[in-house]
């Protein structure tokens, strides 16, 4: 049984940063990629970043790029989310996620094992 914790979310004005933190348990940590995504009220989940098993390859959705950035500690068995220059719009729940099944990458599908979530709320 895989389990991932969120954690580091939190209420910031536009223009703060936050670093998200995700906790799994789980033997094979470093055999998977993981992702990050997010999802505000009333919207879709939306994808927001990935990384590579080794955390050599990343990918941000372009509404992030330039603004996040994913890592990983695979001896700590951990994933982050550096989160820079918040803006109102990033305001959402956080999720954490194993990338365990077939697809794309920014596929919520792909991904076979969810954290509960962290909440983010970024003011204007």
């Amino acid at each position: 049984q895989v389990q991932l914790v969120e954690s580091g979310g939190g209420l910031v004005q536009a223009g703060g940063s936050l670093r998200l933190s995700c906790a799994a348990s789980g033997r094979t940590f470093s055999s998977y990629a993981m992702g990050w995504f997010r999802q505000a009220p009333g919207k879709e989940r939306e994808f927001v970043a990935t990384i590579s098993s080794g955390g050599g390859i990343t990918n941000y959705a372009d509404s992030v790029k330039g603004r996040f950035s994913i890592s990983r500690d695979n001896a700590k068995g951990t994933v982050y989310l550096q989160m820079n220059s918040l803006k109102p719009e990033d305001t959402a729940v956080y999720y954490c996620a194993r990338r365990g099944k077939s697809g794309s990458y920014s596929y919520n599908g792909a991904y076979d094992y969810w954290g509960q979530g962290t909440q983010v709320t970024v003011s204007a």
